[in-house]
């Protein structure tokens, strides 16, 4: 698939920072400026009849770092007929432990595997003295933060034989730091030779929660650096209601975070754009609703006629 990115390689970074990371690494081909999909195991069978003329997948790592049993056996279905992002979620690129040898190694035999058009992991941590917290925490945003986190996604980069985008966190509470979350990770981009996936939905949470201005946060990144954009929907606190935003990927996307896309769009040009839902999984017909908004803001038309009979039909209803 012909690679529609203009992600400048790992090395012209490099060169350009004159810091780390003088040899590149692989990008992968590049996923297209179409909107994407999570894939799930709800709708293996329905999406496997979309077209990748319309739409990729993104598949989180960790769910398939197996030999073998359902998720495998579908796997291989989608591999080569679309473009496939890896999403990691266990790497925990702003800890301190030693990255685990293991979880590293299956990161290298899916990629062999899958050969993905991009991976990409959370400028977050998520372990600390051997013990997995299952979250995505955010790091204090220092001098000497950020030069951990550049020594550390260098040395993920190398052990995966990568170059990768990292994700910006949602924010739930107010902090005292060094540098804006904007500059701390262009800065971070520039230094380790990766790119950035921009999270609008964090960005908007992060609005609300902490008081970020999401339209002067988006301007600020620079558009060669981005090489994928989030979509997701959150939920309300349960104690403290609307003033507290939960990044959940559980609900449906509000119009003001459509609105935030549109505007990102229009500062840097197309973006690969994925429509996040990893939890109350919904029919693939209603995603596929979020996914052809997302299309038209690309300017790019959806048409689904390449799907089977009955997934056209679940389409429609």
């Amino acid at each position: 698939m012909k690679n529609q990115n203009d992600l400048p390689s790992k090395e012209s970074i490099s060169k350009r920072a004159g810091l780390h990371n003088s040899s590149a690494l692989p990008d992968g081909d590049g996923l297209p400026n179409l909107a994407g999909l999570g894939l799930k195991a709800e709708f293996y069978d329905v999406a496997l009849e979309l077209s990748a003329e319309d739409i990729w997948f993104e598949i989180h790592p960790e769910n398939y770092m197996v030999d073998g049993g359902a998720r495998a056996f579908w796997l291989d279905k989608f591999i080569g007929k679309f473009a496939i992002s890896l999403h990691g979620i266990g790497a925990s690129l702003g800890g301190v432990d030693t990255f685990d040898k293991a979880h590293i190694q299956s990161w290298c035999d899916l990629i062999e595997r899958v050969e993905p058009a991009q991976i990409s992991e959370h400028a977050t941590w998520s372990s600390h003295n051997g013990v997995f917290f299952a979250d995505l925490l955010p790091v204090p945003r220092s001098k000497a933060v950020l030069e951990h986190m550049v020594n550390r996604i260098d040395e993920f980069q190398n052990l995966v034989g990568r170059r990768i985008l990292i994700e910006n966190p949602a924010n739930y509470m107010q902090a005292r730091c060094e540098l804006d979350e904007p500059e701390f990770l262009v800065e971070i981009a520039k230094r380790a030779g990766c790119g950035l996936l921009m999270d609008i939905n964090n960005i908007y949470v992060s609005e609300v929660n902490v008081g970020v201005n999401a339209k002067d946060y988006i301007s600020k990144i620079p558009s060669e650096l981005v090489g994928e954009i989030h979509m997701a929907g959150h939920d309300e606190d349960c104690v403290e209601g609307a003033s507290l935003l939960i990044d959940t990927h559980a609900a449906t996307i509000i119009d003001p975070v459509w609105d935030l896309l549109q505007f990102a769009i229009t500062q840097m040009g197309n973006k690969p754009v994925l429509i996040e839902r990893d939890d109350n999984i919904p029919p693939l017909s209603e995603l596929l609703v979020e996914h052809e908004r997302a299309s038209q803001i690309l300017g790019h038309q959806v048409s689904y006629q390449n799907t089977k009979q009955n997934a056209l039909k679940e389409v429609i209803v």
